[in-house]
């Protein structure tokens, strides 16, 4: 079985993990990883190729046609962008047995959409009847100002991007001017970076503002099979924070949020995994963002002993993994760490 990670990156970690998940299955097969430029993901697969731009018309041409020359079994985006981009040709990969590991295109948009995710997700009845809440959160910021001048809610303001990931264009706002300062510069350093081309759909409301949420943030890896059935969830308590993606990190067992992730997993219906940013502030549990892919924070649940690459692998073969590789041990602390890639010239590369 060959395997086909899109938008790969610095996932390095992963083409390891799918590397040792084909050895431990006992199946033949090679990773190989995609992107538009060299990155270091290239250098620890077993073939690599140069893609379009996700947008480009010839993306998902490009992919359909290396998949079947390859004979990719599985298809994994690494990329928020990448998701629901894939997703929409869904049938196009299975039918040439191909299949595409995460949620369906309605899903995949709703998660790339922080403002629909709010949306959605304030009209799921099961989450308010459960006592779980969202950050209070706008599109615009004439009534963002205006809540906090008729006191229902109050400054610091978080201003962040409606299409987004990372820790690119998020400001603190301490008061009104600032709001709309830092507003009108996301806007312009979005039109300025690779999210624009999501930001076309509604380039005036390309930015939200939420209430800053104080208390303890977390991780949840809510984890499904092939067909959408929930099989684990696992929480995580975030130490440490880099460039907006989780550096250090403890499992917990925690069952308030892990009956939070039930519940969203019951909602998506996804493939995979679903990454969760949820928030604990004064014994009440906030949904702050999801993601229809492997996140940043998945390598603690893997260091806790949950394997996802090696189940997928055992679910494309029509067999069950090990109860044992869908199981957490709680209080397992990890940190990431920072190491050299040595690239290798072109010609001894492999290449499409």
């Amino acid at each position: 079985m060959n395997i086909l990670l899109t938008s790969a990156g610095r996932r390095t970690y992963l083409v390891e993990y799918f590397k040792e998940a084909l050895q431990m299955a006992g199946v033949e097969g090679q990773i190989h990883t995609a992107n538009s430029q060299e990155c270091p993901a290239f250098y620890a697969a077993d073939q690599w190729v140069e893609t379009p731009l996700i947008y480009e018309p010839e993306y998902i041409p490009f992919l359909l046609d290396y998949c079947k020359h390859k004979q990719i079994g599985m298809v994994i985006p690494l990329f928020d962008i990448d998701v629901p981009v894939l997703a929409a040709h869904r049938t196009e990969f299975e039918a040439i047995g191909t299949i595409l590991v995460t949620a369906d295109e309605d899903i995949a948009r709703i998660c790339n959409d922080k403002w629909r995710m709010y949306c959605f997700l304030r009209e799921q009845k099961v989450l308010e009847a459960e006592g779980f809440e969202l950050p209070k959160t706008w599109i615009d910021e004439e009534e963002a100002a205006e809540s906090v001048r008729r006191g229902e809610t109050h400054y610091p303001l978080m201003v962040k991007p409606r299409w987004g990931m990372g820790s690119l264009s998020i400001y603190q706002a301490d008061d009104e001017e600032e709001l709309r300062l830092l507003v009108k510069k996301a806007r312009r350093e979005i039109k300025a970076s690779y999210l624009k081309y999501e930001s076309q759909e509604n380039p005036d409301q390309c930015v939200l503002i939420q209430e800053k949420l104080r208390g303890q943030e977390y991780g949840l890896d809510v984890i499904h099979d092939l067909k959408g059935n929930q099989r684990t969830v696992v929480v995580k308590e975030k130490e440490a924070m880099r460039s907006g993606e989780t550096d250090g990190a403890k499992t917990v067992d925690h069952e308030r949020l892990r009956r939070l992730g039930q519940i969203l997993g019951s909602l998506t219906r996804h493939k995979g995994n679903l990454d969760v940013d949820a928030f604990e502030s004064d014994g009440v549990c906030y949904v702050l963002e999801m993601n229809a892919r492997f996140g940043g924070g998945y390598p603690f649940s893997h260091a806790a002993g949950v394997n996802l690459p090696y189940a997928l692998v055992k679910w494309a073969l029509g067999q069950e993994p090990e109860e044992k590789y869908l199981t957490a041990r709680a209080g397992v602390r990890a940190q990431k760490d920072i190491r050299i890639m040595i690239y290798l010239s072109r010609e001894d590369s492999h290449l499409f």
